[in-house]
This record gives C-alpha cells, structure tokens and sequence, in this order.
C-alpha cells in the first residue's frame, strides 16, 4: 500500500514540517524501525564519534594526495611540484561544488528522517543523486574546456603548464563518479552510519595508496601515474557507497519524474549558497597563489606543499565540519533547540583544542615536512613559517567552516555564502596583497590569518544569534 506521503504534492513548494511542531504532528511515512538516533543521547558523543569516523575517510583522501605529492617530490623536479600545485588549485572547483551538493542531500535526508518520514528521505536521496550526477557531469566538461586559461591566471607558464594541464586531462573526468560517492556518504551520514560512510572514502583512499608507486614508479608514469590512480579511486567510492545506500539501507529507488522537480528545489535551497560558499575558499586560495606565483616556483611549490599538509593535520576539523550536519538537522526536525545549541557548542570547543595542538605539532615538525618533500632552502624557509605562524589562520577557518556548516542545516545557507566570501575577497586579496608588498610571501600568509580571524570569529557569533533567534521562535509557536 502506498503512503500518501510517497507521492509529490501537486501543487506548491514542499516543506517539511516546522521543527516546532514536528513532534507533534502526525508521523506520515514512518518507519517505526527506524529512529533518529541524534535526538537522543550525548551530544558530545554524537559529535565525537560522527567525527573520528569521518576523520578516518577523510584522513585517507588528504592523506594519499599528500603521499602522492611525496612521490612526486621524489622525482626531482620543483617544476613538477609546482604543476602539481597548480593542478590541485584547479581541481579544488569542482571538489567545492561537489561538496555543496552533498551538505544539501545530507540535509535534506538528514531532515526527513528527523522528522520520521523515511519515503519523503528515500526519495529525495534518489532525485539528489541524479541532480549530482548531471551536474558534476557538466562541471568536470567545464572544467577541461577551462584548464588552460585558469592555469595562466593563477601564473602557470611554459613546461609547468604543459604538465598541469595533462594532468587535468586525465584526472578530471572522475569528477562524476566522486560527486556521486560524495553524495551517497552524505546519504550514510544522516542516516547515521558513520562507519560505512567513512568506508565510501576509505576504500578510495586505500586503493590510490596501492596503485600510485606502481603507476608513478613501477610503470613509470610520473606525474601522470598519480591523475591515473585518482581517477581509479573516483570509481572506488562510487562502488562502495551504493552498496551501503542501497544494499544495506535500502534507501536506493529510482528517480521520480514527477517529484523531481520539485526535489530539485529543496535541494537548491541548500546546495546553491552552499556551492557559492564552497566556491569562495578556493577563488581565495587562487587569488594567494596568483601572488605567490611571482615569487617563483619555489613558492607555489612550497604552497603545494602546505595546502596538502594542511588537508592532513586538519582532517578532524573538516570532517567535523560534516558530521555536525546530520546532528543538527535531526535535532531541528525534531524541533530540540537546546540541544542544536549545545552542538555548536561542542563543536567549536573541539575545533579550536584541535587546531591549538595541530599548531603545535607543525611549529615542532617542520624540518621533518621540509626534508620529506625534499624542499629546496627558498622552500624550506616558507615551511618553517608557515608552520611557526601561517598556521594561525586555520584556527579560525576551522571556526568558520562549523558556523557554515551550521548556517547550511539550520535553513541560512546565504550566511555562509556571505561570511565565505567575505573572507575571500575582503578577507583575503587586500590582507594577501599588501603582506605580499610588505614581506614577501610570509607576509602573505601573515595577512591570509588576519583576514581569516575577522570572520571566523564574526560568523561564530552569527551562529549562536540565529539558534537563540529559532529557539525562540519555536517556544512562541
């Protein structure tokens, strides 16, 4: 028998019910063997448990680029380093819009489960993964239709060009398979299977760490080996993730055509500022790299090599950035304010003890990262700063990144479209610039921290006014 809630409504935009009165209303399309298990329990637990998982899949994604960055370190070339560097720069696009397709499916299930209706969450999950599928589609197409011309602007010239760009041509098209893989973790993560969702990028992880020396070294491949072996492991997340989606979950279905479009909407809701925000971060870094570019090869190398490293020590803080998300949306579906406001807490109180003893280990580790990537002395006094006082900066990116993730969940995506690219361009190109002129790279970086402590700490304040503001509007419903 089918439930009336397994259908599209013929008219009008859908909405799932007000938090306030979720627990109230009557429960359509319920499961009754599912429940949502964010609702209940410790919030610190949920946070660090959803996080620790998360971190082991993601750790494994940074964790690999960075040891192919080491492979490639090892072939002797800063000019390959550098391409590298470059390439990364332009594959961070289509990652960032991936990303905000995949915090728009987490949130949109994550919120339909909260609220106890397991069709509406099924069905969206199916027209979400379509929607990713058609758009990565289009975005990888873009992608290498315009890798030449953004590697000139970002100051990639002559042979470092030649290579960046090959290695686009060959690493790009698994955009598609890795926007899908992305969106069935996110899919597990409101679900609340932390485990399998972080087996989606471990298994990827896993095999780029197996096949990048056969392909770099034992086929001697070089660099090309390493956008081969990503490409591979693009496929190896799609795989996993549709057999714990569908297989485990059962939350697989086909498409509707009718309710398509109108989850088409739901989802833009959220994926559209989501996507802007994730796009900001990455013109930032491009705008940093531009400049750093006319310090030499040694620079954008040495830029290569901190934004892996970076990727690996603050794994945590990105996968917390999405494990609060199925947290707070089942708690704001069932309408539990107080506890949408202890999670923010929480989460800011780990990121910034996490990323005080990241600090910490880099200030202390930068000879070994220098000597691992074989730096150059140019390179290697650009990693001892950064590591000493660039890092700073992260402190309040982290920050930023949870207030975002909070803005996402809670119905405010435009929040973090606007804080995201506040410290983008406000944040960053006159900060950038003019540390740039004052002191050379390192005061670059000095400027990229002190952009990012103005709104980090603007979008942290944010946060809490919107949950007082929603709390307070549910105890007047």
């Amino acid at each position: 028998m089918t439930h009336a809630t397994d259908e599209p409504p013929r008219a009008g935009l859908e909405t799932l019910p007000h938090p306030a009165t979720a627990a109230a209303a009557p429960r359509r399309g319920t499961d009754p063997a599912f429940r949502a298990r964010f609702t209940r329990g410790s919030v610190l637990r949920h946070v660090l448990v959803m996080t620790a998982t998360g971190t082991v899949g993601t750790l494994s994604i940074f964790a690999v680029d960075l040891l192919s960055l080491v492979y490639v370190s090892h072939l002797g070339s800063t000019e390959l380093k550098a391409a590298a560097g470059f390439a990364t720069q332009v594959l961070v696009y289509p990652v960032a819009i991936n990303i905000g397709l995949t915090i728009a499916v987490t949130a949109a299930v994550s919120r339909a489960l909260g609220a106890d209706h397991r069709a509406r969450a099924k069905r969206i999950a199916a027209s979400g993964l379509l929607i990713s599928g058609a758009v990565s589609t289009l975005v990888a197409a873009a992608a290498l239709a315009g890798a030449g011309p953004l590697l000139s602007l970002f100051g990639a010239q002559g042979h470092v060009r030649e290579v960046a760009e090959c290695f686009l041509l060959i690493a790009l098209p698994g955009n598609v398979p890795f926007a899908l893989g992305m969106a069935l973790s996110g899919v597990l993560r409101a679900v609340g299977d932390a485990r399998r969702a972080m087996m989606v990028t471990l298994a990827g992880g896993l095999v780029t760490a197996a096949v990048d020396p056969l392909l770099i070294f034992g086929l001697n491949l070089g660099i090309y080996g390493a956008a081969v072996s990503t490409l591979l492991s693009r496929f190896v997340f799609l795989g996993v993730g549709l057999h714990g989606v569908g297989r485990v979950h059962g939350l697989l279905e086909r498409p509707r055509p009718r309710a398509l479009g109108l989850d088409a909407r739901i989802l833009a809701a959220v994926a559209l500022p989501a996507i802007a925000a994730n796009l900001a971060t990455p013109v930032g870094n491009g705008y940093a790299l531009h400049v750093y570019a006319a310090f030499g090869d040694a620079a954008v190398a040495a830029s290569a090599v901190i934004d892996r490293t970076v990727y690996v020590a603050f794994a945590a803080v990105f996968a917390l950035t999405g494990a609060v998300g199925p947290i707070l949306g089942q708690n704001v579906g069932a309408g539990l304010y107080g506890r949408v406001r202890e999670t923010l807490t929480r989460c800011f109180a780990v990121t910034v003890g996490y990323a005080l003893l990241v600090w910490l280990a880099l200030a202390l580790l930068w000879p070994e990262i220098a000597a691992l990537f074989q730096a150059s002395p140019a390179m290697t006094d650009y990693l001892r700063f950064f590591c000493t006082w660039g890092v700073a900066a992260w402190l309040f990116i982290g920050m930023l990144f949870v207030a975002n993730a909070a803005f996402n969940n809670l119905g405010f995506p435009l929040l973090a479209t606007l804080f995201n690219w506040g410290r983008a361009t406000l944040g960053t190109a006159p900060f950038v610039t003019l540390g740039a002129h004052l002191g050379g790279v390192e005061g670059g970086m000095v400027g990229m921290a002190a952009g990012a402590a103005i709104f980090g700490t603007g979008a942290v304040a944010t946060a809490y006014r919107v949950v007082g503001r929603l709390g307070l509007k549910a105890a007047h419903r």
